[in-house]
Formats: C-alpha cells, sequence, structure tokens
C-alpha cells in the first residue's frame, strides 16, 4: 500500500515548517580524497580540534566553528577560526554577525582543509514555500504561512542538554 502523503497520491506540500529538527539535518564533510556526513542530531555542535567538541576534525582550531539549532528551528553557523562561506553579508535570512549564517541546503563554509555543505530536505528547509522550487529560482511565489511556534520544542531541547 503507498503512502498517501505522496505526490503520486496528489498531496502537494504547502510549506517547509515541519517538525521541530525534521528534515535529517547534515553536514557533508570532504578534505581531499576523503567523504563524509555527520548529522546534526544536537541542539549545540563544535567543530574543531579539541577533546570534546562534537564533531572533531584535524588541522583545525580548537572550536573553529559551532553550529547551533535556534529556537526558530534553524541551523546558524558561526566561524570562530578562519574560513569561508557561501552567505553574503547582510542577506535575508542570514543571522547577525559577520562570522555568521543561517544555513540553507546548499550552504557551504571552510574550516582549515575541510569544506562543510550543509543539506536538509527541502520539507524542513524553511527557505522554499510548497515543498520546494516551483516554476523556478525567480518565479513568483505564494507566501507560506507563518512559521509555527517552536518555543516548548526548543525548551524541551534545552532541557535534555543540561
Amino acid at each position: 500500500m503507498s503512502d498517501p502523503q505522496t505526490p503520486e497520491q496528489g498531496y502537494t506540500p504547502t510549506t517547509t515548517h515541519a517538525e521541530w529538527g525534521a528534515g535529517e539535518p547534515r553536514l557533508r564533510i570532504t578534505r581531499d580524497e576523503e567523504r563524509t556526513e555527520y548529522l546534526l542530531d544536537a541542539d549545540v555542535v563544535r567543530i574543531g580540534s579539541a577533546e570534546g567538541n562534537e564533531l572533531r576534525l584535524a588541522d583545525t582550531d580548537p572550536v573553529h566553528a559551532t553550529i547551533t539549532h535556534d529556537d526558530r528551528d534553524e541551523y546558524v553557523l558561526t566561524l570562530h577560526g578562519e574560513g569561508d562561506t557561501s552567505a553574503s553579508a547582510g542577506t535575508d535570512g542570514t543571522h547577525q554577525g559577520e562570522d555568521s549564517q543561517t544555513l540553507r541546503t546548499g550552504a557551504q563554509f571552510s574550516a582549515g582543509p575541510w569544506t562543510f555543505v550543509f543539506a536538509r530536505e527541502e520539507f524542513a528547509d524553511h527557505g522554499r514555500p510548497f515543498g520546494g522550487r516551483k516554476g523556478g529560482e525567480y518565479d513568483d511565489q505564494e507566501l507560506q504561512p507563518p512559521r509555527p511556534d517552536y518555543s516548548d520544542d526548543a525548551s524541551a531541547a534545552d532541557d535534555r542538554t543540561t
């Protein structure tokens, strides 16, 4: 039996406001010939060479970057060490601060010799209404409904980490 929520059954997503933390948010990490993925399943992920970091990588600063799952269900990168990002400062959807950016699918950054690409299923990525691109990048799209209040989910996640 097929899932009634599939496009084949006539289901059309109307929002990218999925459940808190949905969409398998993850980093695709490369260096030379090395390739791996890291699931962002903690509300704070410290990236660097220091013992105790959630994601330890050689040839990076002790705490080179931090990714925070914020109370709006966004994943926010803050670079503490040298590195590049694909975000333009001042772009809508980018958090304040020269070294911070809201991560959307395809966002890239670097730390030392490592390159990271953020991925999250489009149905949960908050930036694309109606299940992703519809009609091309510059097509007019209807606005999606306001973002749900994720504060209870964020508080519950905070309680689990303290």
